[in-house]
């Protein structure tokens, strides 16, 4: 983009509660009516432009299939971050039921075993890998083609990565190829075909039909390329799979990790040309959570870096000076201000649409704020 620090979502929105009530079958709440109103109101979705919106503030959620339903939360989604003024913007992934589960149930070769905790009181639903894996059709094609129709900013698609796919499933079929003792090493061998399998089948495909359905910018998320740093040989490897081909501006989001294990190993993902990171959430009082830029800095010249400001684990809400003043000190560390692009640190499904609403306000008239300083 032409203009300095572009403003950009990384992942997905809390789900309003006339969605998941609507989607449930249930009569809406007078909860989910009076947020309804609200928020129709605040980013400005006229009961004209779709019908279907005129309904819901009718109470007629009934007459509505979850299709419907869900349409409506991604235009819903869209105004929202178009209103709160970013400059990349996706759905909030509304139709999605989470990152994980929502991939894996377009998939071949998997079988949900049951929820396991991820985090504080956040569950996701959990499969094992039991045959070769395979594609049952690209499964965000449709979703985007929505998007692209009705955005007004530029869409931007978030993808989950194959290393994470493989890394938060049990690997039975790859494992059990494998002949006699199952050490280390074996196991290693078994989760890198699992993962390049995962890259090549499943996530490929899916990327190649995003951009003849004309995707421009797709972001590929590696929540769990964090969690193993020995293993930052298979993310590259199944980015560079996962990617082959693929005709568009590549992102990777890392999220939550000490970046100096993946650095400057990850750099080898030769067809990113960004990189997401997070660093608001650890710069606190006495701690510079912006002190990992330098080291950045000094293994790469070139490759853009969304700069996490926003602390997604908290509803504190970031003033714009305080989201300024990061922007600046990533400036000053990475010396070329044409290469930050300012985002939370992640998706923000964990907050309040009223705490992300204020958060996202922030951060955009933070990088105003930092651009007439710039200026």
């Amino acid at each position: 983009m032409n203009k300095l620090f572009p403003t950009q979502e990384v992942g997905s929105l809390r789900k309003p509660f006339w969605l998941v009530e609507g989607l449930r079958g249930n009569v809406l709440s007078a909860e989910a009516f009076a947020e309804m109103r609200k928020w129709a109101k605040t980013v400005a979705i006229p009961e004209g432009q779709d019908p279907r919106i005129g309904k819901l503030l009718d109470g007629k959620v009934g007459d509505l299939t979850a299709q419907d339903l869900r349409e409506v939360g991604s235009l819903f989604a869209l105004r929202y971050l178009e209103k709160a003024g970013l400059d990349l913007v996706y759905d909030g992934e509304m139709r999605r039921v989470e990152m994980y589960e929502h991939p894996i149930r377009n998939a071949l070769g998997f079988k949900f075993l049951g929820h396991v905790r991820s985090f504080d009181n956040k569950y996701y639903l959990k499969a094992a890998c039991v045959d070769e894996v395979g594609l049952k059709g690209p499964y965000d094609v449709d979703e985007f083609k929505f998007v692209r129709e009705h955005a007004k900013g530029i869409p931007k698609v978030p993808v989950t990565g194959a290393y994470t796919l493989a890394d938060w499933s049990w690997n039975e079929y790859y494992l059990k190829k494998l002949k006699g003792w199952k050490g280390p090493e074996e196991r290693r061998t078994a989760q890198r075909e699992f993962g390049v399998e995962l890259a090549r089948k499943v996530v490929r495909p899916t990327l190649l039909a995003l951009v003849e359905a004309g995707a421009k910018v797709i972001q590929i998320d590696e929540p769990a390329a964090g969690t193993h740093p020995d293993e930052t040989d298979l993310v590259v490897e199944t980015f560079n799979e996962s990617t082959y081909g693929v005709d568009a501006k590549l992102t990777m989001h890392i999220c939550f990790s000490d970046y100096r294990c993946l650095f400057p190993r990850v750099l080898d993902a030769k067809r990113c040309k960004q990189f997401l990171l997070e660093f608001a959430n650890r710069d606190v009082e006495g701690i510079d959570g912006y002190k990992d830029l330098e080291y950045l800095a000094d293994v790469d010249n070139s490759r853009e870096v969304g700069v996490g400001v926003l602390d997604i684990h908290r509803d504190t809400i970031e003033t714009p000076e305080k989201v300024c003043e990061r922007i600046l000190k990533a400036t000053r560390i990475l010396k070329d201000p044409s290469r930050i692009y300012v985002n939370p640190d992640c998706g923000l499904r964990t907050r309040s649409l009223d705490v992300a609403w204020q958060k996202l306000n922030a951060m955009v008239n933070g990088a105003k704020l930092a651009r007439s300083r710039i200026g």
